[in-house]
């Protein structure tokens, strides 16, 4: 996936429309992007009517005490899985009380990949009102490309939700 900086912003401002029509609201949860997803959305005019707040709980530490993620559940599946991207969306909708919130875990490197979880390795979650999606993606080049490919997956996966009329 290529993107530029554009392409990033035509897809907040199509997630600032869709929210606003909606009347619903948003938090983020992120690690490997370290606030990218929040200072992106919130570079936006009007932000504040559908932007609650935002995490980056960068530690396991601050996914379990502020997010609510199960430490066991960290210590079973690693910080860069589907299940913590999962309980963290959750937990960061349930905290802020909103309609949605998506989140982002990774290894953005250039160190701390494995054979299993190589660098480039992205976790998502997505919590809506009814369920919690999340999906695994793998990303190539330095630690700015994957973390700005992590921010364009990240509201691509929460437009695609709301374009759904079901959600």
């Amino acid at each position: 996936m290529t993107m530029t900086s554009d392409d990033i912003s035509v897809r907040a401002r199509t997630l600032a429309t869709l929210l606003t029509r909606r009347g619903q609201r948003l938090a983020t949860a992120e690690s490997c992007t370290g606030g990218l997803i929040a200072g992106t959305l919130t570079a936006l005019p009007g932000s504040s009517n559908w932007f609650e707040r935002g995490w980056v709980t960068y530690s396991n530490a601050a996914k379990t005490e502020e997010l609510g993620v199960d430490d066991r559940l960290i210590a079973k599946h690693g910080a860069v899985s589907e299940s913590v991207a999962s309980a963290m969306a959750s937990g960061a909708r349930a905290a802020a009380r909103v309609d949605f919130a998506l989140s982002v875990t990774g290894i953005a490197g250039p160190d701390g990949g494995s054979a299993e979880k190589p660098v480039g390795t992205v976790c998502f979650g997505w919590a809506t009102p009814t369920q919690t999606m999340t999906e695994t993606w793998h990303f190539s080049g330095d630690r700015q490309r994957v973390r700005e490919q992590s921010v364009a997956q990240s509201l691509a996966g929460l437009i695609a939700l709301l374009m759904d009329d079901t959600v």
